[in-house]
């Protein structure tokens, strides 16, 4: 009992002197990481994730088509995701940017007028894969798991897909952002009851 009252104690002062999370090891942090990847591309997908200080780091060089992202252990919820290489420049412009302090509606504005003037490059097509679920704090494994898929066509619209551009209900493809460099197509398949 005197252990666990400790125990409460030093959780109760880290949160009040603003203690982040702890950063996992790099062995789980690539293992989840991979749960984004399509299994045909997890061997040899490349791993971004984060070193013992919380910097953002490369855990391991990749030799195919898709990188992955290691869970952000500064955030609440359990999230990895997996893209197409060529959308690593799109995706390291918005970390860089995020980094200066700019929030969503900036990055947005900055990145569209990158990619309109050549300045970004951002690819005709590419997949992006979100997995999230839930850390088991026995296993640590990860519990109820669940995959999104997004497929960005940058300035589609839904005159040139088809598609319609509100949400659908899940299984069905909806066109997020049209018109702009960041239009995808979002697949949200139904979650398990």
């Amino acid at each position: 009992m005197k252990q666990y009252v400790i125990f409460c104690l030093m959780m109760v002062f880290a949160m009040q002197v603003g203690v982040s999370q702890e950063v996992p090891p790099k062995e789980w942090q690539i293992k989840t990481a991979l749960l984004a990847v399509p299994a045909d591309y997890k061997d040899g997908a490349k791993v971004y994730g984060y070193d013992a200080n919380g910097n953002f780091t490369t855990l391991r060089e990749g030799d195919n088509d898709y990188i992955a992202l290691a869970n952000d252990p500064k955030k609440e919820k359990f999230s990895t995701a997996a893209y197409h290489k060529d959308l690593d420049p799109f995706m390291a412009r918005g970390r860089e940017l995020k980094a200066q302090g700019k929030e969503f509606k900036e990055i947005f504005d900055i990145r569209e007028e990158e990619v309109k003037s050549g300045k970004l490059k951002m690819p005709d097509k590419a997949t992006l894969c979100v997995f999230t679920g839930e850390v088991s704090a026995y296993s640590q494994e990860i519990e109820n798991g669940y995959v999104r898929y997004v497929f960005y066509i940058p300035f589609a619209t839904g005159e040139s897909t088809g598609l319609p551009t509100t949400p659908t209900p899940p299984g069905h493809a909806w066109l997020m952002d049209p018109g702009t460099h960041r239009a995808h197509i979002m697949i949200t398949p139904p979650k398990k009851k």
